[in-house]
């Protein structure tokens, strides 16, 4: 016989109730006037509902573009979220901007870590790298060299965070990986690469490290002297990260095979 749980809206058949709601994954953006922009944010929400159908998604933005992050935590009302910063490293809208939203709203809200440092970065650093024409040997090696732009921040623990990027992706290239900024740290691009080639690094490539097509990406990649990788994009490892990230917050373990139990970063 069926019968009727004494929970409101759990209906249980044979005493088998249906599995809860999981919390909803809010992919919080930092927003831009670049439409590029706003459309790889969109993009990436798709993959990340196609390889998660069960889970609500949703979409913040900290200024510039709608929803921004308030409302979109208003039409959630007291539900569970977490909230996971389209964002590259630690800094003042990881530390502040994010934390204070979510606690001004109704929502039963946890803020996941910043994107990065994380192995899948550099996986897709690698890639659109190769994409640009990334290529060594053991000679050419010796005069190779990367610029891992970023957009820069005055806070300290970004700049430990992007170069624990460049080192990872160092290790993986096996050629100097230099961090350079377009705003509000040192070095800048052009500084980085003067340095490079003062050791001997004539052959310098610039790796984007940004998640989406911009002004800081475009003006970064105009000053490489070789090649210039695209931004980090839609790459299928972001989705992946996105995902891990929610997972490490939510505590969902063994759900899919996007759960990446070996990489502690």
């Amino acid at each position: 016989m069926n019968r009727i749980s004494s929970q409101p809206g759990l209906v249980s058949l044979d005493d088998r109730r249906r599995p809860e709601q999981p919390p909803a994954l809010v992919l919080v953006a930092h927003g831009s006037r670049d439409p590029r922009t706003l459309n790889t944010v969109h993009e990436l929400l798709d993959q990340v509902r196609a390889q998660r159908p069960d889970l609500p998604v949703h979409l913040g933005h900290i200024e510039l573009n709608e929803p921004l992050l308030p409302d979109t935590l208003a039409s959630l009302g007291t539900a569970e979220a977490v909230l996971v910063p389209l964002l590259l490293s630690r800094g003042y809208h990881v530390k502040r901007d994010i934390p204070e939203m979510a606690a001004a709203s109704a929502a039963r809200t946890r803020v996941a870590a910043p994107l990065g440092p994380h192995p899948l970065l550099v996986e897709t650093l690698h890639a659109r790298l190769i994409e640009a024409g990334w290529g060594t040997n053991e000679e050419t090696r010796r005069t190779s060299a990367v610029v891992l732009a970023s957009a820069g921040s005055r806070d300290p623990d970004s700049a430990v965070d992007t170069r624990r990027t460049a080192h990872l992706l160092s290790d993986r290239l096996g050629v100097p990986v230099v961090p350079a900024y377009a705003s509000a740290a040192t070095p800048t691009v052009d500084t980085a690469i003067r340095a490079l080639a003062a050791r001997g690094r004539d052959r310098v490539a610039v790796a984007s490290y940004f998640t989406a097509p911009g002004l800081f990406a475009t003006q970064c990649a105009a000053k490489a002297p070789w090649i210039a990788s695209a931004p980090l994009g839609t790459h299928p490892a972001m989705a992946d990260l996105i995902l891990h990230r929610y997972d490490q917050v939510a505590g969902r373990r063994g759900a899919t095979s996007h759960e990446l139990p070996a990489l502690a970063v």
